[in-house]
């Protein structure tokens, strides 16, 4: 998920009842919700090796409890400066529980990220596979206006009370929390009936040929809506399904794409970095080789069919079939060497 709706989500979490338990719950679980992220900072090291630890070690189950550490850490720190000013919390102190409070958010952000389809690996390093829910988009705003009004709604509330007299009380909101986060379950439960009828409607479909695998991928807000990919064994086909309406939408002309034959450069590009992060991460890969430059350098493409569509939210932004997100280029020199490497239009330098 995008980073506001994991810190709303920890916030959410703690004021469930868990900051009246532990001073700085919320503090500490709004941070470690978002933690795993750091992981970003491996793009400093350029794209592809981004690419390469995203969603990695900081996202297991294995990294977890550092991670714990290491905000529980920074907030004993943020604790001793405030009490040399002389200031202390409403809510006891009590370490032991912001460790586990902070292990919750946690989990709440592998959570999050296994409900979209580029997945998670929880398990890493002893299982590298990736898990992936697909059915919530990257930004569902459905949920991040359930956790807004929930994180809002008190203040407000709290605004109206104080103009007719009523005493400020502290740690409000218990029950706007609550709710949002049941509302959430029950739409991702929702949301999950809904694929599956996807899938199934996207299955029956007569076609003339067998269907070897079928991944259904989320659009934003609308749980009716749903892109599929649909293997076969000489092409994939991508269709649009409406599951209120019992319709699949896809053009023959189209929405099938050809499986691209093997060449010499995209076995080359296929031992390059970029070319096995990408195979071990991909579902739906196509490695294409797309061109040759007058130095006799082959371009070869990387892209994943689970991301090639548009929603409104994108719309505009992306060609979604020639350069959808998280695609990749490697280019093979003459010598079947790799001459350079980019990933979503940035170079690996």
């Amino acid at each position: 998920m995008e980073p506001v709706t994991h810190f709303m989500t920890g916030a959410c979490l703690a004021r469930t009842g868990l900051n009246r338990k532990a001073a700085y719950a919320t503090l500490a679980m709004t941070l470690a919700a978002e933690a795993p992220d750091i992981d970003t900072l491996w793009s400093f090291g350029g794209p592809v090796v981004g690419f390469e630890h995203h969603r990695g070690i900081t996202h297991t189950f294995l990294g977890l409890p550092f991670e714990a550490a290491i905000i529980v850490g920074g907030v004993w720190v943020f604790h001793r400066w405030r009490v040399s000013r002389g200031r202390s919390p409403v809510a006891p102190v009590r370490w032991g529980l912001l460790y586990l409070f902070s292990l919750i958010a946690l989990l709440s952000h592998l959570l999050l990220d296994w409900t979209n389809n580029y997945g998670v690996r929880p398990f890493f390093p002893f299982n590298p596979r990736w898990y992936a829910g697909s059915f919530v988009f990257i930004f569902e705003p459905v949920m991040f206006a359930l956790l807004l009004l929930a994180l809002v709604a008190p203040f407000f509330f709290g605004l109206i009370n104080s103009e007719v007299g009523e005493r400020k009380t502290p740690f409000r909101g218990q029950n706007w929390a609550i709710f949002a986060l049941f509302a959430i379950v029950a739409l991702w439960g929702w949301r999950w009936l809904e694929r599956d009828n996807a899938i199934a409607l996207a299955r029956a479909e007569d076609d003339g040929g067998p269907k070897l695998r079928l991944f259904a991928s989320p659009y934003p807000a609308n749980p009716y809506l749903w892109n599929i990919v649909v293997e076969t064994p000489d092409a994939y086909q991508i269709a649009t399904v409406d599951s209120f309406r019992n319709e699949v939408m896809t053009s023959p002309e189209t929405d099938v794409i050809y499986k691209p034959p093997t060449t010499l450069a995209t076995l080359a590009a296929k031992r390059s970095l970029l070319g096995q992060v990408y195979l071990d991460w991909s579902q739906f890969p196509v490695v294409q080789q797309t061109g040759i430059d007058q130095d006799g350098v082959a371009t070869v493409t990387f892209r994943d069919l689970r991301f090639m569509y548009d929603t409104f939210l994108t719309r505009g932004m992306i060609n979604s079939r020639e350069n959808p997100p998280l695609s990749g280029k490697v280019f093979i020199d003459p010598d079947r060497k790799v001459a350079g490497m980019e990933m979503d239009g940035r170079a690996q330098r």
